[in-house]
């Protein structure tokens, strides 16, 4: 699990410098990461050291916790238990990041070179394009950011807290202070720096500051600490930022939000360079796609003006504009608000989108891993059976089971839940005492208790149960009416035959255990688990819920393959599997994924749909085989041991109810465990990248379509075709028109499979529909050649007035066109947005020439010849177009 909590390092970041420990009196902060670390070392040492009755009257608090009125008042002095290291923005950082970006630098340059040479109308006409882009993309980033917060609030990690005279509550972490005891179970994320009070069992994962794969055993105690010990090899300390990986423990906070040692290395991470997502990395390949054909249109188009026409400062300048031309100053605003827009619509569908960009992955996901409980099941556990070794009802078993249950105090999961509500055990078993217990681990995939009877003070029995195979191996009797056999290899082979049976039926059956000692120890370990005798078997049924089955056929529908990866029988699962449609093959085992190398075990996930048996780490290694075949790999768990696999895939899915290590570690949370809103939600992220697709391609095309024209306008043209004021302010109306994108529809089969950058595909898009419009363009040019007199500077200017009026259409019209792979305005209607911009456009481009701006803009009214020209070339553009639509659709996939 090294570098788990990367993505929580870089989602926090700059801790409040020169806060006070209130429980020490050392600042935090100042001179150097280094020495504010040793500052946190040395008062944690000193912590670790001190009785724990003397930290608690420190504190001013008690093994019961903080009265609820010093916690509000060290809460108001301390603020939130929060590590705030990618805090929001203002408004004037905001606006910052919405100017400061290449695009602007372009058309600042330009507009400095155009005001410098006195033409100060192009200067002002590219200064609005800057305020337009900066401004939408600020309100837009300020939007997202309050929608993104608003989101991230419907899903917070909370912690048992304790109060004095009130039961232990969950309460939301942030809210915690120093004084607070809080209670630690399997699955729980720590959620401050905390001095053990007590501890049973218990081991935490320290990835995050230890980088050690391997939990870590914790246990109370006061500690002897020698000068400069690592305060993170302290086995009485548990710190923010480690997860409980088995075990349960009652732990004292001494540190919260920036003064822990977890909120030092968030400050540290946030000043290195972050690795860009899978999301900006395509951004950043498209946005140099088209740097690159900027870098040779622009100055190929300025060193033939300039040859041309001799004037090489008319030259530049007209280079500069087709650069702009080229840019597409709307997409920051575009992939903002688009991301967005898509995460409200998630979270109106119950889906919880953490990151933004991470919406991209949801929609290119193709492979879909997943647990089979509470997923393909209902997540509500029956204990059906409970049987002798043999397969004949119980109640004896039934009753160890029940104490097992009854008397843990780790991590309780559905199956005990079961045992405790069974109605035969409503009386519980009184007088029976917990000693000790051994916590359930992934590993062991058992767990056991250590009980003292009524009435007998030194005798111990040992209650185990666990999964049937790992239990068989640790006992050497099985119970048979009453009389403790050897267990030989018929008898092993006939229980193997019952568990089987039963696991046939569809039922979950675990192994039921105990071991009598009669030596009053007070400690139990993994030693002891040994020599058992097997009682029976305790059987859970788990049925399949009725939406799976079509939520399977809807994921398939759309192009996305589910594989199951479970800890459970691989017999249950392939009769859940068959239950709701999905084929299960021939499971692959996880004693056979140890075996593989990863070459092996890259070839095998492409066979298998079933993998049972599976440890956290075998589920992280078939994540990671299935990204190396080139899969988009989501993976679905809500469980301590699904988080390796949650971290290394391409999008991590979890739900409201899972386990805080779990939440933290996904990128999107489903408020309810459904493959049904999953799917609908990859169908929502499909819609929200296939309109950010849109305007790349549409922009690319039309953009590289006019540059393309104006190439060969300026090789035989005297002036030049469109000044470059003309240019902009068409650039500029036609990005008006794109703003409604985000919220436009989007066909049906847009969505039908997942979606990726391609920048090979948007070039491939540009080349092919870029020069359509040019040949239209050139028609207007060679009846203007022909009808005009382009000796004179007015007719040059109506020439000038022409093509730009043409232009304008034609772009405003293929917005309309290449939106869809169907025919425009018949099978498939933009949104009304989308419409009113493109006629408000279309009806600007015919009134500038006419109207009170026109001499301002050196524009002139166009004569009653052209609006007749006008509907037939556009027709012609939208049948050329459409027929190019059609040969393109038989080659490559619309997406």
């Amino acid at each position: 699990m090294r570098g788990l909590f990367a993505r929580v390092l870089h989602r926090r970041g700059w801790v409040r410098h020169y806060r006070r420990l209130p429980w020490w009196g050392h600042r935090v902060g100042g001179e150097s990461h280094r020495h504010a670390q040793g500052q946190v070392a040395q008062a944690m040492g000193a912590a670790a050291a001190a009785e724990p009755a003397a930290l608690l009257a420190r504190l001013h608090s008690g093994p019961e916790g903080l009265d609820a009125t010093r916690a509000a008042r060290l809460r108001a002095r301390l603020g939130p238990n929060q590590v705030a290291g990618d805090a929001p923005p203002g408004p004037l950082a905001t606006g910052w990041q919405a100017l400061n970006n290449p695009f602007n630098g372009l058309l600042g340059l330009l507009a400095a070179v155009s005001w410098a040479t006195g033409d100060r109308r192009s200067a002002t006409v590219i200064l609005a394009m800057v305020a337009l882009s900066t401004g939408l993309r600020w309100v837009q980033e300020r939007r997202s950011g309050r929608s993104a917060d608003a989101l991230r609030a419907l899903v917070s990690s909370h912690a048992c807290v304790l109060r004095p005279g009130q039961p232990p509550a969950e309460r939301p972490m942030a809210e915690l202070v120093p004084g607070d005891v809080v209670r630690l179970a399997a699955g729980d994320m720590v959620p401050a720096d905390c001095r053990l009070l007590a501890a049973t069992g218990l081991c935490v994962n320290q990835a995050a500051m230890t980088g050690e794969a391997l939990p870590v055993d914790k246990r109370a105690g006061t500690r002897a600490v020698p000068p400069q010990a690592d305060a993170l090899a302290l086995d009485n300390l548990v710190f923010m930022g480690s997860n409980v990986t088995s075990g349960s423990a009652t732990a004292l906070v001494l540190a919260t939000g920036g003064d822990t040692f977890f909120g030092e290395l968030a400050a540290h991470a946030s000043r290195a360079p972050r690795e860009p997502t899978q999301f900006q990395a395509g951004v950043n390949r498209v946005s140099w796609l088209l740097i690159r054909f900027m870098a040779v249109m622009a100055p190929l188009v300025g060193l033939i003006t300039g040859t041309v026409q001799g004037d090489w400062v008319q030259a530049g300048l007209f280079a500069l504009s087709i650069a702009v031309g080229l840019t597409p100053e709307m997409l920051p605003m575009v992939v903002t608000s688009t991301l967005a827009k898509g995460a409200v619509a998630l979270s109106r569908r119950r889906v919880i989108v953490k990151r933004l960009d991470a919406i991209q992955n949801l929609g290119a996901m193709d492979v879909l891993c997943t647990d089979k409980t509470g997923t393909l099941t209902q997540d509500h556990v029956v204990l059906q059976r409970h049987t002798d070794p043999w397969g004949a009802d119980s109640a004896e078993v039934l009753r160890w089971a029940w104490l097992n249950s009854a008397h843990q105090t780790g991590l309780r999961n559905l199956l005990d839940e079961a045992v405790l509500a069974h109605e035969a055990m409503a009386g519980g078993a009184p007088g029976w005492q917990r000693v000790d217990e051994v916590p359930f681990d992934f590993q062991r995939r058992r767990m056991s208790v250590l009980l003292a009877p009524p009435g007998a003070p030194e005798t111990r029995w040992l209650v185990c149960k666990g999964a049937v195979e790992e239990m068989l191996a640790h006992c050497g009797a099985v119970r048979r009416d009453g009389r403790d056999e050897p267990l030989d290899a018929a008898a092993l082979q006939r229980l193997q035959a019952t568990a089987g049976a039963l696991n046939d039926e569809g039922l979950r059956v675990v192994a039921v255990a105990v071991r009598r000692l009669d030596d009053g120890r007070a400690r139990c370990g993994v030693a002891d688990e040994a020599g058992m005798t097997l009682v029976g078997h305790v059987a859970f049924l788990d049925p399949p819920k009725e939406s799976t089955a079509p939520a399977l056929r809807a994921l398939a529908a759309h192009g996305v393959q589910v594989k199951v990866l479970t800890g459970d029988n691989e017999r249950v699962t392939r009769r859940v599997c068959r239950e709701v449609g999905l084929d299960p093959g021939e499971p692959l085992l996880g004693a056979q994924v140890e075996a593989m190398d990863d070459a092996a075990l890259a070839d095998a996930v492409a066979r298998h749909t079933v993998f049972a048996k599976l440890a956290p780490q075998h589920k992280e290694r078939i994540v990671r085989a299935l990204r190396a075949r080139g899969h988009v790999v989501g993976y679905l768990g809500d469980g301590i041991n699904d988080a390796p696999a949650l971290h290394a895939a391409d999008i991590g899915l979890s739900v409201d109810s899972g386990v805080d290590i779990a939440k933290e570690v996904a990128d999107v949370i489903l408020l309810e465990k459904s493959l049904l809103v999953l799917d609908e939600g990859v169908v929502e992220g499909r819609r929200t990248f296939a309109n950010m697709l849109k305007y790349i391609r549409m922009t690319a095309s039309s953009n590289f379509g006019n540059v393309l024209s104006v190439l060969v306008a300026s090789l035989w043209l005297p002036f030049l075709p469109m000044l470059p004021m003309h240019l902009l302010v068409q650039n500029l109306l036609y990005d008006f028109s794109q703003v409604p994108i985000p919220f436009d529809r989007v066909d049906d089969e847009q969505v039908a499979r997942p979606l990726r950058w391609q920048p090979e595909a948007i070039g491939r898009f540009m080349l092919c529909f870029g020069p359509l419009s040019s040949v239209f363009d050139l028609l207007t040019f060679a009846g203007l050649w022909w009808w005009l007199d382009l000796r004179t500077p007015a007719q040059q200017t109506l020439f000038q007035s022409a093509w730009f009026v043409e232009g304008l259409l034609t772009q405003t019209l293929v917005v309309h066109l290449i939106r869809t792979a169907r025919r425009p305005f018949v099978d498939s209607r933009a949104s009304p947005a989308m419409l009113a911009t493109g006629a408000a456009v279309a009806g600007l481009a015919l009134w500038l020439p006419m109207g009170p701006l026109a001499p301002w803009l050196r524009l002139q009214p166009l004569p009653a010849e052209a609006f007749a020209a006008l509907p037939l070339l556009l027709l012609g553009y939208g049948a050329l177009v459409q027929a190019m639509k059609g040969w393109w659709l038989r080659r490559w996939p619309w997406g």
